[in-house]
């Protein structure tokens, strides 16, 4: 979903003398806005970030049927263990790995069917463990595509950067507007968030209908979220910029 082209940023700048600035009284018994008590600038902008899915979900199938339980069982359970074993050697948590089964009878046969559930937050890692499996069991274990996603952690620290990048634009922004008038910028008065949008990326939900021709880079780039954010700020104007800070 593309994102609109943010609107354009306003500055406006008051640079009468500070004594032109005098307050006035609000009327007895009515509240009003404060009179402002010197020069100041008010400026919005903008800032817009990404960030990549910081996990991803790789889901195994494996099965087996035959004439006797225990030895479709014993089957299902020796790949278990070795896929198990093989993440674990990689530095796979035992928490990231979830296993269900299903024993069944079908006909004069006996099925057992299982499917391993696991999640990295290395990528890296997660190739080589998948590979390693494709290489060592061949067509008896089926891997699905990896589902890349973001934890609700990564999100929040996406909307944070976001707000806090557009917060230095801002401020950067009143800074050279003083700086073009030969001013010196001052504290901040007021910070105020505006508009914030976000798109893209999935948190822990699978795309349905996604195709399984997708390379890894395009799944993650699916998977990318993005963020924007617009601010208004009103700065102090301190007065005449320091000379020897100008020089600098």
């Amino acid at each position: 979903m593309a994102l609109p082209a943010p609107s354009p940023a306003r500055v406006f700048a008051e640079l009468l003398p500070p004594q032109a600035l005098t307050p006035t009284s609000a009327p007895a018994g009515r509240g009003g806005p404060p009179t402002p008590s010197g020069r100041e600038v008010h400026v919005s902008g903008s800032a817009e970030l990404s960030a990549g899915p910081d996990r991803a979900r790789v889901s195994l199938r494996l099965g087996s049927r035959e004439g006797a339980g225990g030895a479709a069982r014993s089957s299902v359970a020796r790949r278990l263990e070795y896929i198990a074993q093989s993440a674990r050697q990689r530095g796979v948590p035992e928490e990231n790995m979830t296993v269900t089964e299903d024993f069944s009878r079908v006909e004069n046969t006996y099925q057992m069917e299982a499917e391993v559930c696991i999640t990295f937050s290395d990528f890296g890692k997660m190739q080589n463990v998948c590979n390693l499996l494709i290489e060592k069991l061949g067509t008896s274990v089926t891997i699905s595509p990896p589902h890349f996603y973001h934890t609700p952690e990564a999100i929040d620290t996406l909307r944070c950067q976001v707000c806090v990048a557009a917060v230095g634009n801002t401020r950067q922004k009143a800074q050279e507007v003083c700086r073009l008038f030969g001013q010196s910028l001052g504290k901040p008065l007021l910070i105020r968030e505006e508009e914030t949008k976000e798109w893209g990326g999935h948190i822990d939900s699978h795309l349905l209908n996604s195709p399984d021709s997708l390379t890894l880079q395009e799944r993650i780039q699916n998977a990318t979220a993005y963020a924007s954010c617009r601010v208004f700020a009103v700065f102090e104007i301190k007065g005449k910029e320091n000379r020897r800070n100008k020089l600098l």
